[in-house]
């Protein structure tokens, strides 16, 4: 991708039916908007994303985008609909549709959850132009600093518990260890930016050099449970002033 031309930027905002933690999640109010209405506004209001559409396979979710800003130029087909799809998947999908129904190339692909209410217009900006200004860089994505360190954490093996990260990688006893000792621990949120060429030939959401722009956890909820939702809208009133 070179530097002295414009980056074609296709924003997808990837929402399915059929939420089965939180049935409905996506047309739930929040502060009086439905979930989804809260990221198509915020990708909305960036310069710098060319098309904005909604991947998804219900009508209902299709209108609610269309009315905040996005376009739903299709309806996502049901064999990448089910709960076992993958994100790139419909990514791939709404790509290859614009290269064959509109003749138009996307040269950055976002991917932007539904489930992400806190999401900022600059988060986007920041990935995208960090695309932009490293013709190497393959993917870029928000972080934030992970709630618990993978130090810290254990699984089953028959009836004991495990450190899940091996002694060989981690030293012994880690767990009982300070955690101001250990190397940062960062967990993605949010937004993916990912060059054409990773995802459509390196069949990939991050490719080889990956880029990151650091957030705020008090920035990041991504809404899957009941626990999600009521953090997320306590967040965003103490973000917009409400009491």
């Amino acid at each position: 991708m070179s530097r002295d031309r414009k980056s074609n930027v296709l924003a997808v905002i990837g929402a399915r039916s059929g939420s089965k933690s939180l049935p409905g999640k996506n047309t739930r109010l929040i502060l009086g908007k439905p979930l989804l209405a809260w990221i198509t506004e915020a990708a909305k209001a960036s310069k710098l994303i060319d098309k904005l559409i909604i991947s998804t396979d219900s009508s209902v979710y299709a209108e609610i985008a269309k009315h905040y800003g996005a376009e739903a130029p299709f309806l996502r087909p049901e064999e990448i609909s089910g709960d076992k799809a993958l994100d790139i998947e419909y990514l791939t999908h709404a790509v290859n549709w614009f290269e064959k129904n509109e003749n138009w190339k996307a040269d950055i692909i976002l991917r932007l959850p539904a489930t992400s209410a806190l999401c900022k217009t600059e988060f986007i900006d920041k990935c995208i132009k960090l695309l932009i200004s490293d013709e190497f860089a393959t993917s870029a994505r928000t972080v934030t600093q992970a709630s618990k360190h993978p130090y810290k954490l254990w699984r089953i093996e028959g009836k004991q518990l495990k450190p899940f990260m091996p002694e060989g990688i981690t030293g012994p006893d880690i767990a009982n260890q300070p955690r101001q000792t250990f190397p940062e621990a960062l967990t993605h949120t949010d937004v993916i930016a990912i060059k054409y060429d990773t995802l459509i030939n390196g069949k990939s959401l991050s490719g080889n050099k990956i880029l990151f722009h650091k957030i705020d956890k008090l920035d990041a909820v991504d809404i899957d449970d009941e626990k999600d939702f009521l953090l997320a809208e306590l967040l965003l009133k103490r973000r917009l002033g409400n009491p």
